[in-house]
């Protein structure tokens, strides 16, 4: 206020000059007269004006003008929070607020029902991995070699040495620079160490994050007793596999030596036996050690609990992220709130086990939309509300291959589209995507533009107060202009949808058009005939002999077909050719923007590492165990 007075007092005392008129008859202060014109005609040159000249009155209205704007100026939201909630494997059609009408998510519908709900948000890649390096950097994730060459495309070990560059720039790290407050809590999965284990260059604590708890990895079958195991095609193909045929070498020397048709040597015996005792040792070991060594939790860059307990997990990490937020409500902070369910292996804590309609994966889902309720009320209760983005979505589309050897199905709901994680038809890259700020966003609207879960990156850089980074292409796009109304078209024109390292989809939204194009270069084959999914890989790969291409290009219009059942053809659309083209351009473009990169998920990288290994207690050998850790 007293600001406002002083600059009112000042242009009060600003002297005129002689020549001048003074500011009350400049042109529009006048109100008898229209024009400056008038004012010089009708006073004769300067003598008697129509108009009486009050300067009192003039520059009442001139301090009252200053002390609104002032006023105005002073009411402006300061820089906001931003709690961003990243599921892990919830699939669109699992939320109420995108039409489940039996699973209940109410805390997530009130997101919706607060804020802007976008119904053609999408993940960058239908991994883990390389889904969240983008979400991250606001980059294609090949743009960072987070994008994998081979099958496997996330990272599987504790002790692996791959991970986000530490040249990457995060979202996090450019808010740690304004001052704000960081922390993820939850899950990384975007590696841990590089040389040692010591060294945490993959580490969030290296990429902006002051505080972290939750897992270096991920959650996986194998890390809860008697939920299964990722790694079984692997055990059969690698292990099983080579001991049957040993088993065979060794009865059918033994037969041939006994029947006197071939002298077998002492020795082959020898070591076939041994050969074949490696191997089922190699195979007891990795299902001894696997747990303890891959499934723990970290507290900032030290292990707080190994192997991890799934005892009350989601209410542990949601009330850390609840004193995180207490913590730092007097000054601006970044809470991202990665949450480890619904990926299997699925739990749920008492309050919740056996409760939904939907088996282990409702109660899991039901068990996540509470710890999203319990952010919420936080930010109620001190008052934040108003002045915090939060922002709603999952990494990538739900499995559809999750199901029990009983036939229960531990995956979700992608609605009405098709596929799911691991592929790039709808199911597995369109996410929910939800975004509430109070009093800056609409409440109650939908948005059915293209966006990207990289478009977070620059929005939230921008409203941070964060210049983006001028060394790099920054992909995503600033999403505030389409979620206040500023502007009815996304900045995405071109999407493009990579298969781990290689280029799937085109994604097109010509301008002055409702059409969304989509072409597909090569598509998976599905397992077995007429499925959803790749159930005998459990997971969709992206060449070889697990895919098939096409030429031309598999061509959708998602504006007509949202499920992706009827290709475009060229009898069909005059314009065939045409589209082709103008995507193929686009992608040869795109295509020369993408620099080559050192791989993080080549299978040198991947592999388990011993001297990686961390452990939370000094016992020797590899039996790290502190199981009681966290249980406070």
């Amino acid at each position: 206020m007293a600001g406002g007075a002083a600059a009112a007092a000042a242009l009060a005392s600003t002297p005129w000059p002689a020549d001048s008129t003074p500011p009350s008859l400049q042109r529009g202060h006048c109100k008898c007269l229209r024009t400056w014109s008038d004012v010089r005609t009708r006073s004769g040159g300067g003598g008697r004006l129509l108009c009486k000249y009050r300067p009192a009155r003039t520059m009442r209205r001139l301090l009252l003008l200053l002390l609104g704007l002032w006023e105005a100026q002073s009411r402006a939201p300061s820089r906001p929070n931003f709690v961003l909630i990243v599921a892990d494997d919830l699939g669109i059609g699992d939320p109420g607020c995108y039409g489940n009408k039996t699973l209940r998510t109410p805390n997530i519908d009130r997101l919706a029902e607060e804020g802007v709900k976008l119904t053609q948000h999408l993940a960058a890649s239908p991994l883990c991995t390389p889904s969240r390096a983008a979400f991250m950097t606001g980059r294609y994730p090949v743009r960072s070699g987070m994008a994998s060459q081979t099958r496997i495309g996330v990272f599987l070990f504790s002790a692996s040495s791959g991970g986000l560059p530490n040249t990457e720039v995060t979202f996090a790290r450019l808010l740690k620079d304004q001052g704000y407050a960081t922390a993820l809590i939850g899950k990384w999965h975007l590696g841990t160490h590089c040389h040692n284990n010591t060294d945490f260059c993959h580490h969030p604590s290296s990429h902006g994050f002051d505080y972290f708890h939750g897992l270096p990895v991920t959650n996986l079958r194998d890390c809860k007793p008697g939920a299964g195991s990722v790694f079984t095609q692997a055990v059969r193909v690698l292990v099983l596999a080579p001991l049957q045929a040993l088993a065979l070498a060794l009865v059918t020397l033994g037969a041939l030596r006994w029947l006197g048709l071939l002298p077998v040597p002492g020795v082959v015996f020898l070591v076939l036996l041994l050969l074949a005792a490696a191997l089922l040792g190699l195979l007891l070991c990795f299902l001894h050690f696997f747990r303890p060594l891959n499934c723990f939790l970290m507290r900032g860059r030290a292990v707080s609990q190994q192997p991890l307990s799934y005892d009350n997990l989601t209410q542990r990490l949601t009330a850390d992220a609840a004193r995180f937020i207490r913590r730092n409500a007097e000054r601006p902070f970044l809470l991202v709130f990665s949450c480890i369910q619904v990926h299997t292996a699925l739990y749920a804590s008492k309050d919740f086990a056996g409760k939904s309609k939907h088996g282990a994966y409702g109660d899991a889902a039901e068990e996540m939309d509470w710890g999203v309720g319990q952010l919420l009320n936080v930010l109620e209760e001190l008052q934040l509300t108003n002045n915090t983005l939060v922002y709603f979505t999952s990494d990538q589309g739900a499995h559809v291959e999750e199901v029990t050897p009983k036939g229960e199905r531990h995956g979700g709901s992608n609605g009405i589209f098709k596929g799911g994680k691991g592929n790039n038809w709808e199911g597995g890259i369109r996410v929910p995507g939800l975004l509430r700020w109070p009093g800056v966003l609409p409440a109650g609207v939908e948005i059915a533009e293209p966006t990207s879960n990289m478009d977070v990156f620059p929005t939230v850089a921008k409203l941070a107060g964060s210049p983006l980074p001028e060394d790099r292409i920054i992909d995503g796009r600033d999403l505030m202009p389409l979620l206040r109304g500023e502007t009815q078209r996304s900045e995405h024109e071109f999407l493009f949808h990579y298969c781990n390292f290689y280029l799937n989809a085109v994604r097109w939204h010509p301008p002055n058009s409702s059409s969304v194009w989509k072409a597909f270069l090569f598509t998976p084959n599905f397992a077995p005939e007429g499925a959803n999914g790749c159930f005998p890989t459990h997971v969709c790969f992206c060449h070889g002999h697990f895919v098939t291409r096409h030429h031309p290009p598999l061509l959708f219009d998602l504006s007509r077909d949202p499920r992706e059942r009827r290709p475009v053809t060229p009898g069909a659309e005059p314009r065939f050719w045409e589209i082709l083209e103008a995507m193929q351009e686009a992608a040869e473009r795109h295509a020369r923007t993408v620099v080559p990169v050192p791989n993080q998920l080549s299978v040198g990288r991947i592999l388990w590492k011993p001297w990686l290994q961390m452990c939370c207690s000094s016992s020797p050998g590899l039996s790290c165990q502190c199981p009681r850790g966290e249980q406070d």
